[in-house]
């Protein structure tokens, strides 16, 4: 009974690999275009947002620790099944655990609060195709869902909250924007830049960030806050407009273009995608 219940599991979902559309699109250097969608989503489930403020050195190194985080995340996908790399990332989490502001406790490894945060990546690959490749299909959201199990399940954490199909994840995602997120500190600070502008990088010289700013500035914020879905904009009080919304549209289009996707598919891969996407594929 146990494989049998095994097996009809593993069948609900889609395989990993290079015919993959998770594949495909997760590792696409084109990603950086939708800004820091998925870390600040991820950061406004509050039982995350107060276990990165509790636990983590996003305060103090932000670079530090995306740096740290999405090495092993890309693993996960782009490595071999039996590589153990989700359990990895797993076991980096199991420590992580406190309390509440009202008293109740959260643990990274809870399922519901371990689900979010793999959902805004799956959430991350739709919204990114969609918006700055090609519309996709309805057909093609269902595979890249069905391969986002298999991700999942990776992490060898309980899939309990795991929505069985595609539309069962539109409306698990639709209920966590409308009643479950808020403005949680660590999404706040996260996209504090919009209206205070970056700090100067370490390794630039004050004259150089001087210079850079006026034009990078303005560039993140847009890049931000249009990436950001219109409901965490209101809760996070992000500055926008119909105008902006509308110049945001124009430049995504621009993106979706049959003469841009044209030019970018005949660009070397070493351009078109990250280091971990690159061996996936030499891999094959």
């Amino acid at each position: 009974m146990t494989e049998l219940a095994e097996n009809s599991r593993r069948a609900d979902a889609l395989p990993l690999g290079p015919e993959s559309l998770v594949w495909k699109y997760f590792g696409d250097n084109r990603m950086y275009l939708i800004g820091p969608r998925p870390a600040v989503l991820q950061n406004m489930l509050a039982e995350l947002g107060q276990g990165v403020l509790d636990h983590s050195v996003f305060f103090s190194d932000t670079a530090a620790r995306v740096k740290r985080s999405i090495p092993p995340i890309m693993m996960t996908v782009y490595g071999a099944a039996d590589s153990g790399e989700g359990t990895r990332v797993r076991d980096f989490h199991r420590d992580i655990k406190g309390d509440m502001p009202d008293g109740n406790r959260y643990h990274a490894l809870d399922p519901d609060t371990y689900f979010w945060a793999h959902a805004t990546f799956v959430e991350q690959v739709l919204y990114f195709a969609d918006t700055f490749v090609k519309r996709l299909t309805r057909d093609e959201k269902e595979r890249i869902y069905a391969e986002s199990k298999t991700w999942y399940r990776r992490y060898g954490v309980s899939d309990r909250p795991m929505p069985a199909e595609y539309a069962d994840f539109q409306r698990y995602w639709d209920r966590m924007m409308d009643d479950i997120v808020v403005a949680h500190p660590t999404a706040q600070y996260g996209v504090g830049y919009v209206t205070k502008g970056f700090p100067q990088p370490k390794g630039l010289s004050p004259l150089t960030w001087k210079l850079l700013s006026p034009l990078f500035n303005p560039i993140a914020a847009f890049i931000t806050t249009g990436g950001m879905p219109p409901r965490a904009r209101d809760l996070l009080g992000l500055p926008w407009s119909e105008r902006r919304e509308r110049a945001y549209q124009a430049f995504a289009a621009v993106w979706r273009t049959r003469a841009v996707n044209w030019a970018w598919d005949r660009l070397p891969m070493r351009l078109r995608y990250n280091g971990f996407a690159q061996d996936g594929y030499a891999r094959g």
